[in-house]
């Protein structure tokens, strides 16, 4: 009884400071004396707080703070410096991430190896693989190096030993989610494995001035597994993406607190690895003696670079009542809004009833909206059996009501069309400044634009029952 009355008066209660009366829940009106605004709480705990500790460093003012220690180191590989913002700072900590099978682990082998010499050592660990497994790899991509260590460890603790054997300037954990500690319970992967085995890692990085890169799983949906904790405690977070089917990867800046997060770099991987690609467009294009029907060329801005990429469109008639429409590298949304602009506003209604098919080339996805004129004018071309201009490439997005919308970074992606040797460029209203020998063509609706198609050869499309075409 003497412990259940200290508990009970440890608990927080309320009392009506004009008649006494108790209750355990606070009331606007006393129920006894029928005050307004007298009950108030009585008999909580204490509030606890933080008494003030020794300060480990002295404050500074932020001129007299020394930079020279966050100096970037190059990685060795151009085209992922470009996306870290330099190359490596030393003490930060990287969570690459991206779907199975798309090349995180031989890049980041790559990495190791380029990056190892006599002052800065590398340390590799995986736990997804045996160290046998990691060393034919390594062979096969010419990633050995005698200043590279590895260690195939699944066990925190093991980890960190490692590190104090080992001394490296940068740590490759492959992945963080098959670590774990045995101080905490639950299996590898789990929220509180992850939180734990990354805020240790952290810890040493920024101890030791060590470079950490973390290899993250990711979910069915695309995101990062794992706590969103984990994102918010690294420094830089890097999406590895590209379909598998094609040789293209981009490593894509979500967050870096050392650079922007407006740079792509470009990957080809291939049997011997994976190789930067400081030139990229070839990729995305089919070169052609004479243009084919349904075909686009436009300028897609990943990051700051500027891609040429070719949209391609194929319309057939269609033998079910429910027309197909097939999409791959383009957004089936936009392209349904440009079939809708088409029909509505460009006057072929020819679309409506046919099967539809656009892709890109080379595995490129255009999720922009500057790649709408040239869905169009590929639907527009593939619907009247009708090619394009040569050389001609499409900037610009397409509202609902018809309008041509300026886009950003139009004088860039000029530039780069006029670099592969592009001569005619269908652009919005007051493109800037024109590269000298470029004929730029400023459009202000769809209709505009569909009349750089040539008239002469131009087959005539099926007319409904009200004589529209």
């Amino acid at each position: 009884m003497a412990a259940r009355t200290k508990t009970t008066k440890d608990r927080p209660s309320y009392r009506c400071t004009e008649c006494g009366w108790q209750t355990a829940k606070w009331l606007g009106r006393c129920p006894e004396c029928q005050a307004w605004g007298t009950v108030e709480e009585y008999g909580a705990p204490a509030v606890r707080t933080t008494a003030p500790g020794r300060v480990t460093s002295s404050a500074l003012p932020i001129g007299q703070v020394d930079g020279r220690s966050a100096t970037a180191r190059t990685t060795g590989v151009p085209e992922l410096d470009r996306v870290l913002g330099g190359g490596l700072v030393p003490g930060a900590v990287v969570l690459v991430a991206g779907e199975p099978g798309v090349g995180k682990s031989t890049l980041l082998l790559d990495v190791a190896a380029k990056s190892a010499s006599d002052e800065h050592r590398t340390l590799y660990v995986t736990g997804e693989e045996s160290a046998s497994q990691v060393r034919l790899r390594a062979d096969r991509i010419k990633a050995i190096d005698d200043h590279l260590y590895l260690a195939a460890e699944t066990d925190l603790a093991a980890v960190l030993g490692h590190l104090d054997a080992v001394k490296p300037s940068l740590l490759i954990l492959d992945s963080v989610q098959t670590v774990a500690s045995p101080e905490i319970d639950g299996a590898p992967g789990g929220m509180a494995q992850v939180r734990e085995v990354a805020g240790a890692l952290i810890r040493a990085s920024k101890e030791r001035g060590m470079s950490t890169l973390l290899v993250g799983h990711v979910t069915k949906d695309g995101a990062i597994a794992g706590p969103r904790l984990l994102e918010h405690l690294v420094d830089v977070v890097l999406h590895f993406e590209g379909d598998r089917h094609a040789r293209l990867r981009l490593v894509r800046g979500v967050k870096n607190r050392y650079g922007t997060t407006d740079e792509v770099g470009c990957f080809e991987l291939h049997d011997e690895g994976i190789t930067g690609l400081a030139d990229p467009s070839g990729l995305f294009l089919t070169r052609r003696a004479e243009p084919v029907p349904g075909t686009c060329l436009t300028v897609t801005l990943e990051g700051r670079r500027p891609l040429v990429a070719e949209v391609q469109a194929l319309t057939v008639d269609s033998q079910i009542p429910s027309p197909r429409r097939t999409t791959s590298g383009l957004e089936t949304s936009r392209v349904s809004m440009m079939l809708a602009v088409l029909e509505q506003r460009g006057r072929i209604s020819a679309l409506g009833k046919r099967d539809i098919y656009s892709a890109t080339v080379g595995g490129v996805k255009l999720s922009e909206p500057a790649a709408d004129l040239a869905v169009a004018l590929a639907l527009a071309s593939a619907a009247s059996d009708t090619p394009l201009p040569k050389n001609l490439v499409a900037i610009g997005e397409v509202g609902l009501a018809g309008e041509v919308r300026r886009v950003t970074g139009v004088q860039r992606r000029l530039a780069e069309a006029h670099r592969l040797g592009f001569t005619h460029a269908l652009v919005p209203g007051d493109p800037g400044k024109i590269p000298a020998g470029m004929k730029v063509l400023e459009v202000s609706d769809i209709g505009d634009a569909l009349r750089v198609l040539p008239r002469s050869r131009r087959r005539e499309a099926p007319r409904d029952e009200e004589g529209r075409r």
